[in-house]
């Protein structure tokens, strides 16, 4: 049997961590799910600025899109949610059988709104209505000014993905503000069954120390982080104030493992996979790790509901010199500027292709 199938088996969600039109058109996405238990997906910025850039299979939509007058981020998200659509609908039929607990996918709201509030939360009503599918989730990250956004948005009946966390209190962060959501569509007597994730980023941990620490510690930063959240986690599963929700209708958010390709050379490629292996938890993963995963037949432990060794292994980085809660903030911070950097890439290049496909256009169109 298949490691794929494997974690499905034990309840952990397998979702693919890429969209294009490509993987669409050809079958691939769906074999996919077929064939290695795919259940869902995310996209971000970066993916469709790839996408974008390396295939012609979106020019006749930006041509079009041109005729009717859009451009730039208008005619990205046209682009978006024709992808996003058609996959949601291929997870439609898995939606259903699990009574909305999987066969979700994600589309982000524009990352240059992470620090805005307002914005985030009015893009996140306007997408989820424009997409009209029930196991859209809208992305939005967990940063100080997104958790407020993220709470309305769940009260207003949005799922939401909540996105950049780094750390057991950032993850705290964003389970209060989609529990507080929830407990606000309760007290106002609305159904208080919206979906939402909690996507925890792992890899970046070990890429950001690999150079600052011996080498007894490399590639074991971003597990131990994912073990004590993964402990928080199940903790706020069992409290009795999250089971009163559970109780009047709420489904549980759930914990995504997200960045789980390897960056690591000298690692094996399903190093993230495997450790954190754990029921009613998502790893989406790129494409690369996903095949890399169907050539194995075993997954070893589970992740440890108690968090195993993770506070003797992040004690080890602290007597190294590593402040995780001051590393924490840094990455979330570096993050959502790299999403900054990769939405204005994907804005030039439908700029590039809007200019190439119409030369009447002038590139910054």
């Amino acid at each position: 049997m298949k490691a794929t199938q494997l974690l499905h088996d034990l309840g952990q969600s397998v979702w693919l961590d890429n969209i294009t039109r490509d993987l669409l058109e050809s079958g691939t996405l769906k074999r996919y799910v077929d064939e290695l238990s795919v259940t869902g997906l995310t996209s971000n910025p970066t993916i469709f600025d790839h996408a974008i850039k390396t295939s012609s299979a979106y020019d006749a939509s930006i041509h079009d899109g041109l005729t009717k007058g859009k451009s730039g981020e208008a005619l990205f998200f046209e682009l978006a949610l024709a992808d996003i659509t058609r996959a949601a609908d291929l997870f439609r039929p898995v939606h259903n059988n699990t009574n909305t607990v999987d066969g979700w996918v994600s589309l982000e709201v524009s990352p240059l709104l992470a620090y805005d509030t307002a914005s985030t939360l009015r893009a996140a009503k306007d997408l989820f209505a424009r997409a009209a599918r029930p196991n859209l989730f809208i992305k939005i990250p967990g940063t100080k000014e997104g958790l407020p956004a993220i709470e309305e948005a769940i009260f207003a009946g949005v799922p939401v993905n909540v996105t950049l966390l780094f750390s057991r209190e950032q993850y705290l962060a964003a389970a209060e503000a989609f529990l507080h959501g929830i407990e606000r569509r309760l007290d106002a007597g609305l159904n208080p069954n919206v979906g939402s994730v909690a996507s925890v980023f792992v890899s970046r941990w070990d890429a950001a120390v690999m150079s600052k620490v011996p080498d007894a510690l490399r590639d074991q930063l971003g597990i131990a982080i994912a073990k004590r959240t993964y402990k928080a986690y199940r903790s706020l599963l069992g409290s009795p104030r999250w089971q009163r929700v559970y109780n009047a209708g709420a489904r549980p958010q759930r914990l995504l493992w997200a960045s789980t390709g390897t960056k690591d050379p000298k690692a094996s490629d399903i190093l993230y996979i495997k450790a954190l292996a754990a029921p009613f938890t998502v790893n989406t993963m790129p494409e690369g790790t996903l095949k890399a995963l169907a050539e194995h037949i075993d997954l070893g432990p589970l992740l440890p509901v108690d968090g195993g060794d993770c506070d003797d292994v992040l004690g080890r980085f602290a007597k190294a010199g590593i402040d995780v809660d001051a590393l924490a903030a840094q990455l979330q911070d570096d993050g959502a500027k790299s999403f900054d950097k990769s939405w204005n890439d994907l804005m030039a290049v439908i700029a590039s292709k809007c200019a190439a496909l119409n030369p009447t256009l002038k590139a910054g169109g």
